[in-house]
């Protein structure tokens, strides 16, 4: 698939907020990689700022209504990944500032 569809999956998650910190996950950093296969697939490989957040499946619901905008997804799997670890040196400097760091 060409990297435009990656760039618009990418704007569109930025669109899905974190129900805590009340910031995209994009620029939370949360995201570590996207790809889509040619049958539509999207794979969204990420973290979470801790292990056990209870908002993973709130999240994963959040995405994949996001994403269904897009013809070109059919569905969208989650792969929860803790290496590297999150930590704030992965937020954006906008969350930051949103959230006064």
């Amino acid at each position: 698939m060409s990297e435009k569809i990656i760039t618009d999956i990418m704007a569109i998650l930025e669109t899905v907020i974190d129900p805590e910190l009340r910031i995209d996950i994009v620029n939370l950093g949360l995201i570590n990689d996207v790809q889509i296969n040619s049958d539509g697939a999207v794979i969204i490989n990420m973290t979470l700022t801790t292990m056990g957040c209870p908002l993973i499946s709130v999240l994963e619901e959040m995405i994949d209504a996001a994403l269904k905008i897009l013809p070109e997804v059919k569905t969208t799997e989650i792969v929860l990944q803790w290496e590297p670890a999150w930590t704030i040196a992965r937020m954006s400097r906008y969350a930051k500032m949103s959230l006064g760091l």
